[in-house]
């Protein structure tokens, strides 16, 4: 799953970044609100981490613009003790959480998690299809209750299918989600990462779970 930061506090975005992917999320940094606010509209992000006080142009200003632009990406504020008129209006505004400076790693990846979870539809911290069981947060993926070796980019590709299940999502929205914005889109990098999870599913399962339709995409297979 891919995330944006935008905090302009270059020593907490860099603390949050590096716990984020640790936790095997894909992440983007901003540290002031016009460069933010353009990734945000231009890129699809699963979450958006979102500071209020930030040069250039505030947070309030960044959700109220994408909300008022229809963009519905789960939105956490970040936020000081003092904000409370501020995070009562971002909330107010659309914002799907928040979170008080300072705060602990594991509480952020627990809110990240159950944002996403709650803007796909989904109560349970799982995800179940099928023959398909993952946990996104142990990052754990199983094929009839047998746990497949997966490397973090094979996790990620499908752990987005299949939150995406049963729709047909092509390379470029896989790419958009799962490598942040030095990857290069000419590169062979996301056909290697599908194959090899490809074969690692139809061995798992004794049968195809990875489908490509033909000049549309990836879908799962698992019913």
């Amino acid at each position: 799953m891919k995330l944006l930061i935008i905090e302009d506090t270059k020593e907490l975005a860099k603390t949050m970044k590096a716990g984020l992917e640790k936790a095997g999320f894909t992440v983007d940094v901003s540290y002031n609100g016009c460069d933010g606010e353009e990734k945000a509209y231009a890129n699809e992000y699963d979450a958006i981490l979102l500071d209020l006080n930030l040069p250039g142009k505030d947070g309030i200003s960044i959700l109220r613009f994408l909300r008022s632009e229809n963009i519905g990406t789960p939105v956490i504020i970040i936020t000081a003790r003092d904000e409370i008129e501020e995070r009562a209006m971002g909330l107010d505004l659309g914002a799907d959480d928040y979170l008080t400076k300072p705060f602990q790693l594991l509480e952020l990846r627990a809110r990240v998690h159950a944002v996403i979870r709650r803007f796909h539809g989904r109560t349970n911290p799982n995800i179940a299809i099928g023959f398909l069981t993952i946990n996104p947060s142990a990052r754990v993926a199983k094929i009839n209750e047998k746990k497949l070796n997966l490397s973090a980019k094979e996790f990620d590709i499908l752990e987005y299918l299949a939150m995406n299940h049963p729709n047909v999502i092509s390379s470029e929205e896989i790419a958009e989600h799962i490598y942040d914005d030095s990857f290069d889109p000419f590169s062979s990098v996301l056909r290697v990462h599908l194959t090899r999870l490809r074969k690692k599913l139809a061995d798992a399962a004794r049968q195809d779970v990875l489908i490509t339709m033909r000049g549309k995409g990836y879908s799962l297979w698992v019913d």
